[in-house]
């Protein structure tokens, strides 16, 4: 299991130790990826940004600083899109993990719970999106990707961790400025 401490998106203990939905997806992984950052806004509110997120949807949410370096048609919405907010289990969407990867939705339990699943060949992926309230008017956000079928799992935990740790660092800063 990837453990890198840092960029504001380390998770606590207690969400690497819990049982998520979505493990029983890929029931032996090869690797598991925690990350976890807690925003000034009630899950309510934090709840339609995950809806919507994701390849040919909204975008992958990064703090404007580092969006103003991409060409405007790279960059994800700044505002809440309707049409975007209606998902249900089945749905399928597309993901970067490669121009045919998709995942599709088989929790949805708003404002809490999404969970994904896909297969990629041998790869079979869970990735999971918990919220829960960290105080008055806070959200805890909880990632979970689960892997298995890795050809190098200690590549994918090491290399794949680190992607995975700056990407949704810059997601969580991406949240912060459109939350506020």
């Amino acid at each position: 299991m990837v453990k890198v401490i840092g960029f504001g998106v380390a998770p606590r203990a207690d969400e690497v130790a819990a049982t998520v939905p979505g493990d029983d997806l890929v029931p032996h992984p090869d690797v598991v990826m925690d990350r976890g950052f807690t925003l000034d806004a009630p899950p309510e509110r934090v709840w339609p940004w995950f809806a919507q997120l994701g390849k040919n949807r909204a975008g992958w949410y990064l703090p404007t600083g580092i969006e103003a370096l991409l060409p405007r048609r790279r960059r994800a919405l700044r505002h809440l899109d309707p049409a975007l907010q209606h998902l249900r289990p089945g749905d399928v969407i597309d993901d970067w993990g490669g121009r045919d990867a998709t995942f599709e939705i088989v929790t949805h339990d708003p404002p809490h719970t999404l969970v994904h699943r896909s297969t990629r060949g041998r790869l079979e992926i869970s990735w999971a999106i918990r919220l829960t309230g960290d105080g008055p008017g806070t959200t805890r956000v909880h990632l979970r990707f689960r892997l298995s079928g890795a050809r190098r799992p200690r590549l994918v935990e090491y290399g794949g961790g680190l992607v995975d740790l700056l990407t949704v660092a810059g997601l969580a800063a991406g949240l912060r400025d459109r939350l506020r």
